[in-house]
């Protein structure tokens, strides 16, 4: 199938102040987030993008926007890729949340974690990956098999999506680190996903413009992709 960078919001004004923002609206970049936004725009900017899918969330909105602007890409809406309803625990200081006993559960066995009042991240990960595939398999279909397209979305929910392409049960998939603007690349193919890049904040792009469709794993690991 086609090729989906997820793009990590760049940091935030809750990332800094230790806040689990959740779904809370008026949480914006700050300084260091735009610039990280601005990074990774850099590094696309060598790409044909199709589409960039933004959550709704003003976070991923302005960094799918510097994205976007440097091939004046429009930047379109899912929300299947919002970040977890955290319920109750929104809003909190993560220090204080970090001596609940469901942090335990949160760390150790994810796939049981159910949020006070909001949802599971199970359910998270469910719709998170049913979103990314829906629309991956549509920007093959309009656009081929060598497209290209950008998701702007939240930590977990990244997360969440490339444990899914690694074949990974999701209580493993606290072991994945995504940083804030940070770049990671899956492809899928007929029969399995391809994970090409996680949290990668540096290094040229340009050799997607060239990447071939998902085949077989190369024995040996193979010669990687042609960059000149």
């Amino acid at each position: 199938m086609a090729t989906v960078i997820l793009v990590r919001h760049g940091r935030s004004t809750a990332n800094v102040a230790g806040i689990l923002t959740g779904r809370s609206p008026g949480v914006d970049l700050d300084e260091v987030g735009r610039e990280q936004a601005a990074r990774a725009a850099e590094r696309l900017a060598a790409v044909p993008l199709v589409s960039v899918l933004s959550s709704p969330l003003e976070r991923c909105l302005q960094t799918a926007e510097i994205v976007a602007a440097p091939g004046s890409v429009p930047v379109g809406l899912e929300p299947g890729i919002v970040e977890c309803d955290y319920g109750e625990w929104q809003g909190r200081p993560l220090k204080e949340l970090a001596k609940e006993p469901l942090w335990s559960v949160v760390q150790t066995q994810p796939s049981q974690a159910v949020f006070p009042g909001g949802e599971s991240l199970a359910g998270m990960q469910a719709r998170a990956v049913e979103a990314i595939r829906r629309h991956d398999a549509a920007v093959e279909a309009e656009h081929g098999t060598g497209a290209v397209w950008v998701a702007v979305t939240h930590g977990d929910i990244i997360k969440s999506v490339l444990a899914d392409a690694l074949g990974m049960h999701l209580d493993l998939f606290q072991r994945i680190t995504v940083n804030p603007g940070s770049v990671s690349i899956v492809r899928y193919g007929t029969t399995r996903p391809e994970v090409v890049a996680t949290n990668t904040d540096s290094g040229d792009l340009s050799w997607l413009r060239a990447a071939g469709p998902v085949g077989d794993a190369p024995v040996g690991g193979g010669a990687g992709p042609l960059v000149r």
